[in-house]
């Protein structure tokens, strides 16, 4: 495993913490040596998350949809690390339903958290980056951003708009702060375990170049190099990590 020293003692938040893709992540960053708070609505999760990863500095319940919610988790992060280096914007849901079937209630949630959430909790930790003149901000988008996919237009939309929020936060705040987006494939979570049997699940690896879905940890490998000075002079871009699948 590739190890970035000045990720060391970097201040990190990551939304979506306590499951999936979130939780790899806050477990790669403390294997790295930096101060991690995570952020997720999930409150037994986070209680977990803090039993599997002990050296975590802290967990933070909110709702991520909520602008007065994620005002107080911020203010929690600053009184727990007084101020953020790496925002790793990752909490996001998903409804598998057609789309004559998606009731506007169901859009705007999906929306709201996968785009919301990511607006809001960037321009929070954005606040806190431009006295110190330096930040790095990561979003978790979706090759569902880049391409279309039937049963999905609520979250393709969110993860299209994501990832064109990454790249316009990248061009207002440079050169202090840089921003990109990771467009993770299928990969092997709970939310997608719920969603799919195994029977689908194998189907999808079929079509797949590697024939597997991803690991959480091989996405966490790629927040971790983004947020390195390795990546220093990439900025405003967006990163498929599918298996191929895409190409």
């Amino acid at each position: 495993m590739a190890r970035y020293e000045d990720l060391s003692g970097k201040r990190v938040v990551i939304t979506g913490g306590a499951s999936g893709i979130g939780l790899a992540t806050a477990q790669r960053f403390v294997r790295e040596g930096s101060r991690v708070v995570i952020v997720d609505i999930d409150e037994k999760g986070i209680a977990a998350a803090k039993t599997a990863i002990p050296e975590l500095i802290g967990g933070v319940r909110a709702d991520v949809g909520s602008p007065g919610g994620v005002r107080e988790a911020f203010g929690a992060v600053d009184e727990l690390m007084g101020g953020v280096d790496v925002l790793v914007s990752n909490a996001g849901i998903s409804v598998r339903k057609p789309f004559l079937e998606i009731e506007y209630e169901q859009w705007s949630r999906v929306l709201g958290v996968n785009l919301g959430g990511m607006f809001l909790c960037a321009k929070e930790a954005i606040k806190r980056m431009l006295p110190q003149r330096s930040g790095v901000v990561l979003f978790t988008a979706s090759t569902n951003g880049m391409e279309g996919h039937p049963l999905y237009a609520d979250y393709n939309a969110s993860k299209a708009g994501v990832i064109l929020l990454a790249r316009t936060i990248a061009l207002e705040f440079a050169p202090s702060i840089r921003s990109n987006a990771v467009c993770p494939g299928y990969v092997l979570t709970p939310m997608q375990e719920a969603e799919y049997t195994p029977e689908m699940l194998e189907k999808v690896n079929q079509g797949i170049p590697l024939k597997r879905h991803a690991g959480p940890e091989e996405i966490a490998a790629l927040f971790a190099f983004l947020a390195s000075s390795e990546a220093a002079y990439i900025t405003g871009q967006h990163y498929p990590i599918d298996g191929g699948e895409t190409a």
